[in-house]
């Protein structure tokens, strides 16, 4: 092996270390996940997110990479920089690292208490850790805050009828968001998954 092969390998594999330290909290070039994640409603029922800040247009515009080692500077220098965990929370939400993310919200609703669409997110980050009590405490949260959030009421319905198969709980929390939200996106498919999997027994 020649010097310039041994120098090409050190170089490969100090590249992929420092790409695989940095992948846990690098973000896809792509857009906010959808509302109700995955396939149909029939294959998994996932839960849907809430909307959130501009990712595409977060502090130094490009590269996932370049904004993740921004917020985490300002973090360095300002641990208490509620803004930037958000931000680097939502970043990992959106690759669905689901434990930093859960972690993050939490440490940001230190900062900041009460935010319904962060108590949301944090209630699919503990939904998708199979916390499912954790989920439904943050949900419940987010609805004692804002009684109208309808995602954070949808999301129950998930956890309640999808993951616990509490269908009375869950149907009962479907009829209060048709009440007050008939137009939510995917909310007829969650309803019908939920009698489906009742009739299914």
């Amino acid at each position: 092996m020649t010097k310039d092969h041994l120098l090409t390998l050190i170089i490969g594999v100090l590249v992929g270390f420092i790409g695989g330290y940095m992948i846990h909290e690098r973000m896809a070039e792509v857009h906010p996940q959808p509302r109700v994640h995955g396939g149909t409603a029939a294959a998994a029922a996932p839960p849907a997110g809430s909307p959130r800040s501009n990712l595409t247009n977060a502090p130094g515009g490009g590269a996932p990479n370049a904004v993740v080692q921004q917020l985490q500077e300002r973090l360095r220098k300002n641990p208490s920089d509620a803004e930037a965990i958000l931000e680097l929370a939502n970043l990992n939400f959106d690759i669905s690292n689901w434990s930093r993310s859960r972690d993050l919200y939490l440490q940001y609703l230190e900062l900041q208490p009460g935010q319904p669409d962060t108590l949301s997110d944090l209630g699919i980050c503990h939904r998708n850790l199979g916390e499912f009590d954790q989920a439904l405490a943050a949900f419940d949260r987010a609805l004692a805050q804002a009684p109208d959030h309808w995602l954070s009421r949808f999301n129950k319905a998930i956890v309640l009828g999808i993951d616990l198969g509490d269908y009375d709980a869950a149907e009962v929390v479907v009829a209060e968001l048709q009440e007050i939200r008939p137009d939510a996106p995917e909310l007829a498919r969650l309803a019908e998954e939920l009698q489906r999997r009742r009739a299914a027994g």
